[in-house]
């Protein structure tokens, strides 16, 4: 006797195999049309990896279609911009005097290869220049740096372009101090336990493992003014003067300093299309939002500012974007 119900079993198992190859199939086909986007930062206590994992969240699908954007720790710009350039990143946050030295192979990339292909997606925020000392050292000004134990941060970091070229303007040499290159998280540390004098930081205030060491009374934050300031903001065009508010960092009054932009950038070898997608992302209303409540700094980054002191240039994709809004003629 012929069995239906055998059939009919038959055909039933052959659905849900047919149902099931096609779901894999769909899922299979959904993981490889997704888009990676890595954005290099910077080191965990600073701000560059705060912010990147806010505009991360922000600029992932679903604002934009299948983008998976992630936020890399890193050693800084000098390292993001590198990364850039031998493909190990697709974008990454930069100071703008080391993107634009990059690009043009001057300053700290003088007689390297020009990395003739960065591109510019948004100018983001001020980087201030934080120089912290230990009460205990009795530095008062940069000239009682001389003989004392500073960190100028890590190989491949913008603040040690910068720690090197303030240094320089008030005529000191990394011979008349002890030179140690650290994170501000580990120079933290050391300034904690008495074996570091001081650090340089640039970055976004408040800076994390800044904040962490003002809660113990133990630092202040010293001034970058007078004439050697000035000649710094002629000499580099990036720089500008800046003020750190009272009560940044809990005990410390307002410091009068220096900042360079800090910048989001990529390569010109990026899809127009995708750059211009995630562009648009980063101004919209829900990115506006997690920026506005994630990070402090996250307030300073304006579409007005986008393409401020651009020493690069744009990627066509953030172009585009830019011209529609009217930033850009």
């Amino acid at each position: 006797m012929f069995n239906h119900r055998f059939v009919g079993c038959n055909r039933l198992i052959s659905v849900f195999i047919t149902a099931a190859v096609t779901t894999a199939s769909l899922a299979a086909s959904s993981a490889s049309a997704q888009t990676f986007f890595r954005i290099n930062t910077g080191g965990t206590a600073g701000t560059y990896y705060p912010i990147g994992g806010l505009i991360a969240n922000a600029i992932s699908q679903p604002a934009v279609p299948n983008l998976v954007a992630t936020a890399v720790a890193s050693n800084g710009s000098v390292a993001n911009v590198n990364a850039i350039a031998g493909g190990g990143a697709e974008s990454g946050f930069s100071q703008a005097d080391v993107a634009y030295w990059a690009f043009t192979g001057t300053g700290t990339f003088e007689g390297k290869p020009k990395v003739t292909d960065l591109r510019l997606i948004a100018n983001l925020y001020p980087e201030s220049f934080h120089l912290v000392v230990r009460k205990g050292a009795n530095i008062k000004t940069i000239a009682d740096l001389k003989g004392k134990r500073v960190s100028l941060d890590e190989p491949g970091s913008g603040t040690l372009v910068n720690a090197r070229a303030i240094l320089a303007a008030y005529g000191i040499s990394e011979k008349d101090i002890k030179v140690e290159n650290l994170k501000p998280n580990a120079a933290g540390e050391k300034v904690k336990d008495n074996s570091l004098d001081a650090f340089f930081f640039v970055g976004g205030y408040p800076a994390g493992a800044i904040a962490e060491l003002t809660a113990t009374g133990g630092i202040d934050i010293l001034p970058i003014t007078g004439p050697e300031a000035e000649k710094l903001t002629k000499q580099f065009g990036f720089y500008s003067a800046d003020t750190i508010p009272a009560d940044t960092y809990k005990g410390v009054g307002a410091v009068k300093t220096l900042a360079v932009g800090a910048q989001w950038v990529t390569s010109a070898k990026q899809d127009t299309t995708l750059v211009y997608n995630i562009t648009k992302a980063l101004w919209n209303d829900n990115t506006r939002k997690a920026l506005d409540s994630g990070h402090a700094k996250g307030k300073a980054i304006q579409l007005a500012g986008a393409i401020a002191g651009a020493g690069i240039p744009l990627h066509p994709g953030a172009e585009r974007f830019y011209k529609e809004v009217g930033l850009v003629k």
